[in-house]
């Protein structure tokens, strides 16, 4: 749009010059050029810096909650099911100017669409909240959502940093990131041919939502994804319990690198 607007005074330019003056008009041009690289530039910093919410999402009891009190505050509290959204300005240890607004959203079945379809819009990041230690039986309610999410149109457009969480590290019985992520690619692949399949209305549209995931023809792995997908393993809870500090130095770092 930019580029078109700028077209006709390139013309008029073009115009003005003599045909005797080739190098002047080379250098007009390629100024001109990086004019306009700039303007791109503080047009696409100026959307991305109106964005600047990092989303906590996740099933009931990933630990999203004490997670975003943690950072906030650095103490340990009880929490418990989530029913409505909670907001917070999350300052950057090593550098107060950088700041994200930290969103807190419950992960009751029932609920979450509607308040990631509120917030979505505003969101520089998302950590999307795993519970490392329940993993194995959540695997495929875990996958339904984040394909939610995934899939939605204006994340696609928007591509926030995407960070997985793998909470509860603390717990022997918790699974590594790894295997979280290599359980998480095979079930979005699932769900990517399952949706593919799925049946149409009567007015020819699919009854799956969008199916696109991915690179079609190949398998999915998260590296195919417009937004850059990081995974990292933490506790809410910290290894010395209640009493001592949360273990999340991957998560901080995160939020330091996108604010």
């Amino acid at each position: 749009a930019m580029a078109g607007r700028l077209e006709p005074h390139l013309e008029a330019l073009g115009r003005e010059l003599r045909p005797s003056d080739p190098a002047v008009l080379s250098v007009l041009l390629a100024l001109l050029a990086v004019a306009i690289t700039l303007l791109i530039w503080r047009f696409v910093q100026g959307r991305r810096s109106s964005r600047k919410a990092v989303l906590l999402l996740g099933l009931c009891d990933a630990g999203k909650t004490l997670l975003f009190a943690r950072l906030l505050t650095g103490k340990y509290r009880d929490t418990q099911t989530s029913i409505t959204d909670s907001s917070a300005v999350y300052r950057v240890s090593n550098d107060k100017s950088a700041n994200v607004t930290l969103i807190d959203l419950p992960g009751h079945e029932s609920l979450r669409l509607q308040f990631l379809e509120r917030f979505k819009a505003a969101a520089r990041g998302i950590v999307f909240v795993v519970d490392s230690v329940a993993f194995q039986r959540e695997v495929k309610d875990v996958a339904e959502f984040l394909y939610q999410v995934l899939v939605d149109s204006t994340v696609l457009k928007n591509a926030p940093a995407l960070l997985i969480a793998c909470n509860k590290q603390d717990v022997t019985m918790a699974k590594s990131a790894k295997l979280i992520q290599q359980q998480l690619e095979k079930e979005l692949n699932t769900l990517r041919v399952t949706r593919s399949a799925a049946p149409t209305s009567l007015d020819g549209s699919a009854t799956g939502g969008p199916t696109q995931l991915g690179k079609k023809g190949k398998d999915f792995d998260f590296s195919q994804l417009p937004m850059k997908v990081e995974f990292v393993e933490c506790s809410a809870r910290g290894s010395k319990g209640e009493e001592g500090d949360a273990d999340f130095e991957g998560l901080e770092k995160w939020l330091a690198k996108i604010a």
